[in-house]
Parts: C-alpha cells; sequence; structure tokens
C-alpha cells in the first residue's frame, strides 16, 4: 500500500515536471480540406497525433495493422473532436505486398495527400526474425515499409504540395556507431533488440534527410524526429521475449517508462509541430527534439551514407526492387501480388489474404502476426 502510493507520488511529480519542461506544439492552424495518413495511429503517440489533427479538421486515415482496435480508436476520435472524417486502412508495414496494397488503395480513394506520418514501429524481437521478403522483421516493419509507402505516395504528395512527410526516429539512433550496408539484415554480425531497433531509426533519419535532398524544391519537406521516452506498450510486449527473464527485465522497463516517461500526448508533440506548425514551412532535412531542431549522431549527418542507404536497399529484396521500380516508372502492368491485393481490398482478414500470397513472397520464417498498430 504504502509502495504504490509513493509510486503514484512519483508518477504525479514527473508528469508536473513533464508538463512544464516537454515541448509542446503552439500552433492553431486549421487543417480543413487536408488530408493526413498516421501509420500506427491505434495506441500511443500515433493515436494522440491522430486525434490532434482531427481536430484541426483534417481527413485522417489510420493506417493499422490491427483493424478492430483502430476502429475503435477511430470512433473515439470522433466523438471526442466531432469530426467525422477518420478512417480506418488497414497496413503491415513489414508485408512489402501489403504496403503496396495500402497505397494502390490510397491512391484510389485520396485526391489529395497533404500530411504523411511514418510513425508503425516495433521495439524488436528477442531472436532474429525475417519477414515472407526475407528481410529482419524490426527493420522491415520501422523502415524498409515506411521506405515504400512514401516512394509509393510521393506522386500525390508532389500533386498536393506544400505537404509533408514525418519519420518518426528515436534518441536509440545513437547506439548505432557504424553500420555496414551489406548486413542491414544481421545475416552476418550478431542480432539484438538494440541492435535492430536502434539501426532502424537511423535508418529513418538517414531517409528524410536523403528525401529531402531529392525532393528540393517539390513543396514536399521531409523530417525526422525523437518523440521523448514515452511510456507506451511497445516494449512490454509478450511477442518481445521468449524467456522468463527477459519479460521480467522488460516489464521492470516498463514500470520505469510508466513512473518517468512521458505520456502519450506529450509524446505526440513534436509530430503534430512538424505536420502542422508555421514556422517549420519550407523547412525539411532535419532532425527535432522537443518542438526544437536538434543535432543527430555523426551517422545520422551523413549525406553519402543517406544516399548510398538508398542504392543499397536494391540488393536487399528482389520484392523490394520490383516495387520501387515499378513505381519509379510509373507502371500499372500486373503484378505479381495481382491476386493478393484483390483480396486485400475485398476486406478479408491477415490470415485469409496470406492463403493467396504468391510463394514467392513466402518464407520458412515467416512472422507471426503482431499486435498494435
Amino acid at each position: 500500500m504504502l509502495l504504490t502510493t509513493l509510486t503514484e507520488l512519483v508518477k504525479l511529480v514527473v508528469r508536473t515536471l513533464w508538463q512544464r519542461w516537454a515541448g509542446r506544439c503552439t500552433s492553431s492552424r486549421g487543417l480543413a480540406g487536408m488530408t493526413a495518413i498516421v501509420t500506427g495511429a491505434s495506441a500511443g503517440i500515433g493515436k494522440e497525433a491522430a486525434k490532434d489533427l482531427a481536430k484541426r479538421g483534417a481527413r485522417v486515415i489510420l493506417a493499422c495493422r490491427n483493424v478492430p482496435k483502430a476502429q475503435a480508436v477511430a470512433d473515439h476520435i470522433i466523438s471526442e473532436t466531432g469530426n467525422k472524417n477518420v478512417v480506418v486502412r488497414q497496413l503491415d508495414t513489414s508485408d512489402l505486398a501489403f504496403v503496396r496494397c495500402f497505397a494502390k488503395e490510397v491512391l484510389q480513394t485520396e485526391d489529395a495527400i497533404h500530411i504523411l506520418v511514418n510513425n508503425a514501429g516495433i521495439a524488436g524481437k528477442q531472436m532474429r526474425e525475417v519477414t515472407r521478403d526475407g528481410l529482419e522483421l524490426t527493420m522491415a516493419t520501422n523502415y524498409y515499409g515506411h521506405f515504400l509507402l512514401t516512394n509509393l505516395l510521393l506522386p500525390r504528395l508532389k500533386a498536393s504540395a506544400p505537404s509533408r512527410i514525418v519519420n518518426v526516429s528515436s534518441a536509440a539512433h545513437f547506439f548505432t556507431w557504424q553500420i555496414n550496408l551489406k548486413d542491414l539484415n544481421f545475416e552476418k554480425r550478431t542480432y539484438s533488440t538494440m541492435a535492430a531497433y536502434s539501426l532502424s531509426k537511423l535508418c529513418n533519419i538517414l531517409f528524410s534527410a536523403e528525401l529531402a535532398d531529392r525532393l528540393q524544391g517539390s513543396g514536399v519537406t521531409s523530417n525526422s524526429l525523437h518523440p521523448g521516452a514515452v511510456s507506451t506498450d511497445i516494449i512490454a510486449r509478450a511477442e518481445n521475449s521468449t524467456t522468463w527473464w527477459r519479460r521480467y527485465c522488460l516489464h521492470i522497463g516498463d514500470i520505469l517508462l510508466s513512473i518517468f516517461g512521458k505520456d502519450s500526448e506529450l509524446g505526440a508533440q513534436t509530430i503534430i509541430h512538424l505536420a502542422v506548425a508555421e514556422e517549420v514551412e519550407g523547412v525539411t532535412g532535419k532532425y527535432f527534439d522537443e518542438c526544437k531542431e536538434a543535432i543527430p549522431s555523426w551517422l545520422a549527418l551523413n549525406n553519402k551514407l543517406a544516399k548510398s542507404l538508398k542504392e543499397r536497399l536494391a540488393s536487399l529484396s528482389p520484392n523490394l526492387l520490383r516495387l520501387l521500380d515499378e513505381c519509379s516508372k510509373g507502371r500499372t502492368s500486373p503484378h505479381p501480388t495481382a491476386r493478393y491485393e484483390k483480396t486485400c481490398l475485398s476486406g478479408k482478414t491477415l490470415a485469409e489474404r496470406s492463403e493467396v500470397l504468391p510463394l514467392t513472397f513466402l518464407s520458412p520464417m515467416t512472422p507471426p502476426l503482431m499486435e498494435g498498430g
């Protein structure tokens, strides 16, 4: 009883301090007539960012893996904001075919895209897992999927300019001190949860910088951010651990975050700032923390590395290469995932959809489906 009381007291003190010190988006800009996409919007900072954008009058698309959970969030946002233009679209960023399916549906239904928030992510599994595309799961979910999604939506973002791309990274990227472009999937070097997570977040920053350089003069800006230490369920998920000691450590970490971390509403502030604030209009290729421009790691500032990373992706997965090639050339010809896309748009579940995936997309280490957005 005493311990519980003390814990709650500490939480109250920390929350009060966060409320005073944490960066906040101060813009009152309305977004009526604009369309925003937020990946991983069924919980945490993605949910709070989506709610804020809806409150400002935007049409908001919640791009999430778990549709029932996301629909409940959408209903909550609608009731809270009075904005009925909040919709759910299913997206699993770890699956390249799914990303292409999602992008195709969005391009068919949306005349404009003004804001793209690449937020979906996982903390990583204890043991290395590979997706059906042969990509390491954490990298695929946090980086490759968003890389492909953004490139597929770029023509519409350009046509809707001025528009903004917001890539959620993390200060964890500082834990990557070197990067081997020939081993982004941990096939040779030792895998660890933090190694994969930090690398994926470094790649988010490098991708954002490369995009900014490539999109100069287009009216589309690209920035990345660290949301802060936020108390969400991304760490203490059962799927992240296979041993009792790891589950125990993750549980302790979750308790510490619940005490000393930001709540989701505060954690979303830098996302919102980059998505709407007038003061960052035209600002591109930067890294932000607490709604202010910050300095990322020396690796993240390497422009040559950013370009080399994009070029290296072509050798990682034939599927990714083919999809990007079709995207760049604007092809509409039949694709190996045509049957999959047709089924994807029919409203079937992920399990039902996997039954029609071409064998070329299957891997003996296909991971279990993830919970969350």
